[in-house]
Parts: structure tokens; C-alpha cells; sequence
């Protein structure tokens, strides 16, 4: 989500855990039009569309409907499977499991710990340590690069002469 859609977005906070309860017709004001889609209707997002499919920086991936923390990119990997995959969450409270048995299969939706969004399903096929497969809607995620990584790699191009 962009940085004006968070700045009228009353909730969003990459530091509070409080539970957010604000309702439907709120969330459609403060969310743009593909996050609501899919944090709020359940919706997915098309395969190997979303920008973090193939996204390798280093950070935390945070929910885009209220900023809380989901997975660190080191759980990050390459599933196949179209989507950006993860094989564990940045904390227990971070997500919320529900049974999601739609479209004729039983599956366990994730949602976000804090505000419910919606944010893709879980897996049971998964590489080591976990062997789950966080199956995770792009739209859904808004990254903020590693701090320290940051600092280093801008302290390194200060080093550098311009020629």
C-alpha cells in the first residue's frame, strides 16, 4: 500500500498489536480497492502477478491493511507455486488459522492476528524447518527494508568517490 493510502488509514501501525475492530463500510474508506478485495473478501490475486513473487530484499513483510509484522524475508522462498510463499510467521500472534472448506477442497486460511484480513492459505508441503507452505496474496503485503542492512549499504556508498 502506498504511503498516502496508510497516512488516511487510522489504524495502520508497524508498532501497535491491538486488535483492530472497525467496520466494513471504515475498512472500504481507508483501503484501496485490490487490498480490500482481498484482505476483506477473501479474494486472490491472480498468479505470478504480485511484485513480491520474486522479491528477494532483506526485511519484514507487514499486513497492508494495519502494518503488523507477518514474516521476516529469511523464511522466505521459492514455492512455485505463483504466489510469495513462507514457511513461518514472524510470531504466533502475528496470524490467525480458520478452516476455509470454499471451493470444494478443505484448506486453512490465514488471516492477519491483528485486523483479520484475509491473507491466503497454509500448506502442509513446506521445506524444513516448519514443512509449511505460507501461501500469501502479494497485495496484501506492504516491506520495509532491514534497518541495519540499510544503514550499512548507505554507509558503504558514502565510502565510495564520485568520479
Amino acid at each position: 500500500m502506498d504511503t498516502i493510502n496508510k497516512k488516511n488509514n487510522p489504524v495502520y501501525s508497524n508498532t501497535d498489536t491491538s486488535k483492530v475492530n472497525i467496520s466494513e463500510e471504515e475498512w472500504k474508506k481507508v483501503l484501496p480497492g485490490d487490498v480490500y478485495q482481498i484482505a476483506r473478501l477473501k479474494g486472490t490475486e491472480r498468479p505470478w502477478s504480485s511484485k513480491y513473487e520474486s522479491f528477494n530484499e532483506k526485511g519484514t513483510y507487514y499486513c497492508a491493511a494495519c502494518g503488523n509484522a507477518l514474516f521476516r524475508s529469511d523464511t522466505k522462498f521459492e514455492s512455485g507455486c505463483g504466489w510469495p510463499s513462507f514457511y513461518e510467521p514472524i510470531s504466533k500472534e502475528s496470524i490467525i488459522y480458520t478452516e476455509d472448506n470454499t471451493i470444494g477442497m478443505s484448506r486453512t486460511e490465514v488471516q492477519c492476528g491483528r485486523c483479520k484480513a484475509h491473507l491466503g492459505h497454509v500448506f502442509d508441503d513446506g521445506p524444513k524447518p516448519t514443512g509449511l507452505r505460507y501461501c500469501i496474496n502479494g497485495v496484501v503485503l506492504d516491506f520495509a527494508k532491514a534497518k541495519e542492512a540499510e544503514k550499512k549499504y548507505n554507509e558503504k556508498k558514502e565510502e565510495k568517490p564520485n568520479n
